[in-house]
C-alpha cells in the first residue's frame, strides 16, 4: 500500500493511452448515447457512481475527483456539492426526518449551525447542541429519535478536539449516524471515518483547492446504499458543480501533502512563538502541549495545518482592531485554506448554547499561509507593537 502523499499524486480513474499528466477539462451539461437503450440504462443507473448522465449529476472531471477525495479519506465513495455548507448540510438534509433528533458539537462551522437552528428545526426537526469534549458521556444525550450526530474537529474558533471512538460508539449503539466535518485537517493529517464516523463532510474551497478562488463541498462515505441516498437528496435540492471548478480542485489534491506539511510547520512555529508574547492571553492550537486536548490531538492527527486562534490580552476593541490593520502580511477576509496568511477577530460567545464562553479577551484567528515564517512572525511583531504601544521598550 502507498503512502498518502504517494495516493494523492496518483488517485482519480486513470485514463490509458497517451494522454496528458492532468486529466482534460470537460464542460458538459448534455452527454449523448448511440441507442435509446443506453439512454434508458444511463438514466436507470443515474444515482450510482461514476455513471455519466446529465452534467448536474456527475461529470468525467467530478468523478475523478470523488474518487482521489475517497483514497483521501478512506472512503469508499464521494459526492461534490457546491460548498462546504452544502457538504455539511447535505447529510442532515438525507436521513433527519420531522420527529428526528439531531445532536451538533456547540463549535460548530457558525453558517452550519444557522442552517440547524433555523431550516432544519423549522422543519420538524429537533436540534440540540452538545459540549465538544462530552466524550463518551455523549450517551446521556441520546434518545429513540436520535437520528444523527454532528461533529467538527476541532471545533471552529476555539479550537476543542473529540474523542471521537467514544462518541461513534455511543451513537452507533442507539443506530444513529455520525457525521464529522474534517476541513481543518482533511484525511491527509486526519482519518475521521477510521475513528468511527459514517460520514465526512468538508470543504473543498479551503485546503484542497488551495488558492482561494473556487467553492466547493464534497460529502465522503463508506457504502454504497450511503452515497445514493445523499446523491438522490442532492439531486432533490438541484446541487451541480462546475467541471471546471472540481478540476481544479483535483489538480490541488496533487500538492497538497507538502502544501499542509509547510502550513502544519509554520502554524506551529507561530503559535510557539506567541505564546512567549505579553500581549498574548493564551494560544488556541491543538498542537501545542498547553492545549487542552492536546493528547487526544497527538493520538488521533499526524498535523495540525495552519489555522488557529489567539487571546489577546485585552478587551479594548479599539486595540484590537489597530493589531490587525496593522498586519502587512496577513489579510484580512473569511475563510482560510489558501496559500496566504489571514487574520480575523472573533467572538465565540455569539455561538455558543451548550457552553459558555465568558472571558471577554479578544479572539483573533490566524491562518499561518505559505510565505517564511520568520516574515510572518515579524509582522506579528510589529503589528503587537503597534498595538500595544510598545516600540521597542
Amino acid at each position: 500500500m502507498h503512502k498518502p502523499a504517494t495516493q494523492l499524486v496518483h488517485a482519480g480513474k486513470p485514463r490509458t493511452g497517451i494522454r496528458a499528466v492532468n486529466p482534460p477539462l470537460e464542460r458538459g451539461s448534455t452527454f449523448l448515447f448511440d441507442t435509446v437503450a443506453d439512454l434508458e440504462a444511463g438514466k436507470k443507473a443515474r444515482l450510482q457512481p461514476g455513471n455519466v448522465f446529465y452534467g448536474r449529476l456527475g461529470t468525467p472531471n467530478a468523478y475523478e475527483f470523488e474518487d482521489a477525495v475517497s483514497a483521501l479519506e478512506g472512503g469508499a465513495y464521494s459526492l461534490s456539492v457546491p460548498s462546504g455548507l452544502a457538504a455539511c448540510v447535505l447529510p442532515v438534509l438525507t436521513f433527519a426526518r420531522p420527529g428526528d433528533r439531531i445532536l451538533v458539537t456547540d463549535t460548530v462551522y457558525d453558517p452550519a449551525r444557522g442552517s440547524f437552528s433555523s431550516f432544519f428545526a423549522r422543519n420538524g426537526i429537533e436540534v440540540a447542541y452538545f459540549d465538544p469534549r462530552i466524550g463518551a458521556g455523549i450517551k446521556e444525550l441520546m434518545t429513540d429519535n436520535t437520528r444523527l450526530v454532528y461533529l467538527e474537529s476541532p471545533g471552529s474558533l476555539t479550537f476543542e478536539l473529540h474523542d471521537i471512538p467514544a462518541i461513534a460508539q455511543a451513537a452507533h449503539a442507539q443506530g444513529a449516524i455520525v457525521v464529522c466535518d474534517n476541513t481543518y485537517a482533511t484525511g491527509f493529517f486526519h482519518q475521521a471515518l477510521a475513528l468511527g464516523a459514517d460520514i465526512v463532510a468538508q470543504a473543498a474551497t479551503k485546503y484542497i483547492i488551495g488558492h482561494s478562488d473556487g467553492m466547493l463541498g464534497v460529502v465522503t462515505c463508506k457504502d454504497a446504499d450511503t452515497y445514493r441516498a445523499m446523491k438522490e437528496a442532492s439531486n432533490w435540492v438541484g446541487h451541480g458543480v462546475a467541471p471546471d471548478i472540481v478540476w481544479m480542485a483535483q489538480r490541488g489534491l496533487r500538492t497538497l501533502p507538502v502544501r499542509l506539511q509547510r502550513h502544519h510547520e509554520n502554524g506551529l512555529e507561530l503559535a510557539r512563538w506567541l505564546e512567549g508574547r505579553s500581549e498574548i492571553a493564551r494560544v488556541l492550537h491543538p498542537g501545542l502541549p498547553s492545549h487542552p486536548d492536546h493528547a487526544i490531538w497527538q493520538r488521533d492527527f499526524t498535523g495540525a495545518t495552519g489555522l488557529f486562534t489567539v487571546q489577546l490580552d485585552t478587551t479594548d476593541k479599539a486595540q484590537a482592531v489597530k493589531f490587525v490593520e496593522a498586519l502587512h502580511l496577513f489579510g484580512l477576509g473569511f475563510s482560510w485554506g489558501g496559500y496566504e496568511s489571514l487574520a480575523l477577530m472573533a467572538d465565540a460567545a455569539e455561538a455558543r448554547s451548550a457552553t459558555e464562553w465568558s472571558d471577554p479577551r479578544i479572539l483573533v484567528r490566524l491562518h499561518a499561509g505559505l510565505e517564511d515564517a520568520g516574515d510572518l512572525i515579524a509582522d506579528l511583531e510589529q503589528a503587537l507593537d503597534a498595538a500595544f504601544a510598545r516600540n521597542g521598550d
